[in-house]
């Protein structure tokens, strides 16, 4: 049967998938699926690679599914799928159509397939229509919940209207069954004594995005000002709400509740935390992180250049902790009205 398959596989995708996994090896499971009871219930004595050849737009539970792939195959283990993105399903959808006609269609698709998913009347609707089948998904989704799921990114190709994925089972999954899809929504963050906090922002970015900050750093490093380089994950209309500060407003809340102050060092990330040099960590957990950082008064590029902005700050800081954060609130306040600073 696995001969049958790879008969119909064209070319190009055949040569893909042979760069990482033995196609002829027993240890090679090649599967045409979409439900996590196939998965659940092969014979998974002997797998080192697994290949599903059905798109997973068209799985209704892709985390369920990735994650009994994962259960299936070892530590270093291979997984394969590929994805129709977002943009790829727009390109085909308007040259499917007429002009005119084709933009209506599109607009239709996306809001049906696309936001009635994430609404919680809607989605009851939606799946009951489609049963899951054919769910529009950005490339960072799809690779977020990838990555979500326990894999490491290994390769990322487009072939001919398909985005296939390699990945390599590293760890379990994060479980995460309650993903936020909403406009405003939480994300983990170290604060004082590097307890983690959960600092409130727009949406500027796909969801399971937040599951990408390794693969993104790896990928393309970091950009002028300190921010990842050619990061797909930002929406159209996230870049207009970072330009202008909107996506910040909520945390507000994180200021009433106690969590941050105006002025100080931005929360971040684990893994962005990870990057700063063993000092400034230390001194960074001394005090909350705020949300006006010292960035917006040395205007620093290189990360080199932000940590010792940061460590200037926090030096003062420990001194003279009020005229400080007064002293760097009226500086960025100037910069950010009358110099025009922006962070990217």
């Amino acid at each position: 049967m696995k001969e049958a398959l790879l008969k119909d596989i064209q070319p190009e995708v055949r040569n893909f998938l042979g760069k990482y996994v033995d196609l002829k090896s027993t240890k090679t499971k090649l599967m045409i699926t979409t439900t996590t009871f196939n998965i659940e219930n092969m014979d998974d004595s002997s797998s080192q690679a697994i290949i599903n050849l059905k798109k997973i737009n068209d799985i209704r539970f892709v985390n369920k599914f990735q994650e009994a792939i994962n259960e299936k195959l070892p530590m270093g283990g291979t997984y394969i799928g590929f994805v129709e993105t977002q943009e790829q399903r727009k390109y085909r959808l308007l040259k499917k159509f007429i002009p005119g006609f084709a933009h209506l269609y599109f607009v239709f698709d996306f809001i049906f397939k696309r936001v009635f998913p994430k609404l919680p009347l809607f989605k009851k609707v939606y799946f009951f229509v489609t049963n899951g089948r054919n769910r529009v998904m950005s490339k960072a989704e799809a690779l977020g919940r990838l990555a979500s799921c326990g894999f490491k990114i290994i390769e990322v190709k487009v072939i001919g209207n398909y985005t296939y994925f390699v990945g390599k089972k590293e760890r379990q999954p994060h479980f995460d069954l309650s993903p936020s899809y909403g406009p405003l929504f939480t994300m983990n963050r170290i604060g004082k004594d590097g307890n983690i906090i959960q600092v409130y922002k727009f949406r500027t970015m796909y969801p399971y995005a937040e599951y990408l900050q390794e693969y993104i750093y790896s990928q393309n490093k970091l950009a002028a000002g300190g921010k990842f380089a050619d990061d797909f994950r930002i929406t159209s209309w996230g870049k207009f709400m970072r330009q202008t500060w909107l996506d910040e407003l909520p945390m507000l809340i994180n200021i009433f509740k106690g969590d941050i102050k105006i002025v100080g060092v931005r929360p971040l990330s684990k893994h962005y935390f990870g990057l700063y040099t063993k000092e400034l960590q230390e001194k960074r957990i001394y005090s909350k992180p705020g949300l006006l950082p010292p960035f917006y008064v040395d205007m620093p590029n290189t990360l080199d250049e932000i940590i010792e902005s940061e460590l200037k700050y926090l030096r003062a800081y420990e001194k003279r902790p009020f005229l400080t954060d007064i002293k760097y609130f009226f500086s960025i306040c100037t910069n950010i009205i009358f110099r025009k600073a922006r962070s990217n």
